[in-house]
């Protein structure tokens, strides 16, 4: 069996305030993230180009399971309009990276692809969702040189980084990472639901 391996993103509160950020706590944090990620997709679905959201992480590490958490709650609904890779039965993590990446530009060619990843930052950034524009750096957070990805990368702060990773990685809270995938997700499928409305309305 393939060894899962860590591809945690690494984030620092320097790195993300040019980014749009949110405590997952926040009330309206679901609308404020859709708005930010419809942006985004609007212009992708003025080209007409599919929708990618890849999820990066493991289940195997509570820390860098945000991702597989994300791709399976999107991949499970009922309305959902993205073709995910990485979910917590059939993970993207640092081995399989690559392979999957290669197997997405060849089966959606031109496609918008959506990042999504953990990251460590500073104390008082746990918690914090962030979206930018561009690719993210997956195993940095680790020390692993892994190819960025993403035309849109969201990432969330899961645990305080700068020290022995891998274990913080190991005993970060299961509260934290599933409150935080539940906002991702949802707020993923609010955004896409409301740029597939905003193409409709544009027809003649």
């Amino acid at each position: 069996m393939e060894e899962e391996k860590l591809a945690i993103t690494h984030a620092t509160v320097e790195a993300v305030l040019p980014r749009f950020r949110i405590h997952y706590g926040e009330p309206g944090a679901i609308g404020c993230l859709a708005e930010t990620i419809c942006a985004h997709l609007d212009l992708s679905r003025a080209h007409n180009v599919p929708w990618v959201l890849l999820c990066i992480g493991t289940d195997r590490s509570t820390g860098d399971a945000l991702g597989p958490l994300v791709g399976s709650k999107v991949a499970g609904a009922p309305d959902n309009p993205f073709h995910v890779y990485g979910t917590l039965s059939d993970p993207v993590h640092a081995t399989n990276l690559k392979e999957k990446f290669r197997e997405i530009a060849r089966r959606h060619r031109n496609a918008f692809i959506i990042a999504v990843d953990a990251s460590l930052g500073h104390v008082d950034s746990v918690g914090v969702i962030s979206v930018g524009s561009g690719p993210l750096f997956p195993g940095a957070g680790v020390n692993k040189s892994l190819p960025p990805v993403g035309h849109l990368h969201i990432t969330a702060v899961v645990n305080v980084g700068g020290f022995m990773e891998y274990v913080v990685l190991q005993n970060t809270r299961l509260h934290v990472v599933m409150s935080q995938s539940e906002v991702i997700a949802a707020a993923l499928l609010e955004a896409a639901h409301k740029a597939a409305w905003g193409a409709k309305s544009a027809l003649p």
